[in-house]
């Protein structure tokens, strides 16, 4: 097993460039501690006197000693969170995302975590039935707090069934562990048609509402089904009446909870309020957005940031480039009309808006989130439309930190040579509003800007994309 952190980057100014530390260096041992992962590296560098084992790239092993101060951190950026490889999932649900992937898509894809320390580190849901005693011990000694977990549902026997896994009925059991050693957490549910909605649905919500104030949320979304599903349990889309039922159910128990403390708890995803045509909650209903990596008030929040940099602008009494401009605005089919609305809403006389909700043939068309559209299906419903416009927006969210590639692997300067006109990449409310009104000085988020995490059965997203809807 890998007991060492390999530095991918040393930046300038940090400790480690201090030590003479370079790319490839690998740290074994602090203080006489091997490392799991870099909460192990945390933990032992908070000493102020250190003793570092480094191992470099030509195998030679060198001792480093110094002082820091107590909060004086390495800075280095490893290959890796976690040195001993992910935890992945034992389980076989029935509603598993990576089991609906297309071949040949890139591996990053196919992997399925369900580690409390990637839980911890970047808000995966994990399902907890890998754990085991050592696990929460070390969940106590550090005080892993919050961790999110996947809980589908309540009924022991039901979760077994819908995670096939023998161990999934411990769940609440597993709850009381993490309340004793002082663990908060939030909660999901990947709601089922016809399977852990309805009464199952009731039951979950006031199992978890009761275990507060450790639970800290809870999110339902739908579940996400593609074509390339094979010998996989069946299951339902929802659809507009279904959805509705959904909204209606939940409703009850979000006017309960903030009457008793003026918090939601429990959050509804963007798609149950599209597909049933109601409106999204205001802001407030979101609690300051505490699920907003799970989809959880993506468009509501897309739309207070849009309007707050409309209000700015017109405080400041900013004045748009004058020149007349045609763009394109690439979407998912279920953002699209809400994109519409706030681009109109604008009323700019010298800017004409195109939209393209963009159908996602890749994955199925019941797939409509921006964040899983490929460069193929964005080109396919851009054929001829690029040479109408001045430039294109696209779904910041679509496309892979660092490196911008989209799932299918196109990289976005490839995408770019495809068109004949400008493309900006767009995340955020206040990046489409910029967009609009100042094309002509507009650039989109650098691949610095955002960062990308798993989440389990939710497939690869984006903290704080915009267009994931």
């Amino acid at each position: 097993m890998k007991m060492y952190g390999k530095i991918l980057t040393v930046p300038e100014g940090s400790l480690a460039e201090e030590l003479e530390l370079v790319p490839g260096d690998k740290i074994l041992e602090i203080n006489g501690m091997k490392l799991r992962d870099i909460i192990d590296v945390s933990f032992a560098f908070a000493c102020e006197e250190v003793e570092m084992l480094v191992e470099h790239e030509d195998g030679q092993q060198e001792l480093f000693e110094f002082d820091k101060d107590y909060d004086e951190e390495l800075g280095v950026e490893f290959e890796s969170a976690v040195f001993d490889g992910i935890r992945h999932c034992a389980n076989n649900c029935y509603f598993c995302f990576v089991d609906q992937v297309a071949p040949n898509m890139r591996d990053s894809l196919n992997i399925k975590d369900d580690d409390y320390r990637m839980s911890f580190l970047y808000g995966n849901f994990i399902t907890l039935t890998n754990m085991v005693d050592r696990d929460f011990q070390r969940i106590k000694q550090y005080h892993l707090s919050p961790l999110f977990v996947s809980v589908q549902c309540t009924n022991p026997e039901l979760r077994k069934q819908m995670l096939r896994c023998k161990t999934a009925d411990r769940l609440m059991s597993q709850l009381e562990k993490l309340e004793a050693a002082d663990v908060e957490y939030h909660t999901q549910i990947v709601l089922c048609r016809d399977l852990n909605d309805g009464a199952e649905l009731d039951r979950s919500i006031q199992d978890i509402m009761a275990r507060q104030p450790y639970a800290q949320s809870m999110a339902v979304v739908p579940v996400g089904l593609t074509k390339f599903r094979q010998d996989c349990y069946p299951l339902k889309s929802f659809d507009a009446e279904s959805a509705a039922r959904v909204v209606d159910q939940v409703e009850k128990y979000q006017i309960r909870q903030r009457a008793k403390d003026g918090r939601t708890f429990i959050y509804l995803s963007d798609e149950f309020y599209l597909l049933s045509g109601r409106p999204l909650p205001p802001a407030e209903y979101y609690d300051g957005f505490p699920q907003l990596d799970n989809g959880i008030g993506l468009a509501r929040s897309f739309i207070e940031d849009f309007k707050m940099a409309a209000e700015e602008a017109q405080q400041e009494e900013r004045e748009a480039d004058g020149k007349p401009v045609k763009l394109a605005v690439v979407s998912g089919t279920s953002i699209a009309p809400l994109l519409k609305r706030l681009a109109d809403s604008l009323q700019l006389a010298k800017v004409e808006i195109t939209m393209v909700p963009v159908v996602n043939n890749h994955f199925g068309s019941t797939v409509n989130v921006s964040g899983l559209l490929t460069a193929h299906d964005m080109l396919s419903s851009l054929k001829g439309i690029d040479k109408q416009v001045d430039g294109i927006l696209i779904p910041e969210s679509a496309l892979r930190t660092g490196d911008n590639i989209f799932l299918d692997d196109v990289s976005l300067d490839d995408f770019c040579q495809s068109l004949s006109c400008r493309v900006e990449t767009v995340a955020g409310g206040n990046d489409f509003y910029n967009a609009l009104a100042d094309w002509h000085n507009y650039s989109g988020v650098g691949a610095g800007n955002a960062s990308y995490m798993w989440q389990s059965n939710a497939a690869y997203t984006k903290r704080g994309g915009m267009l994931n809807e």
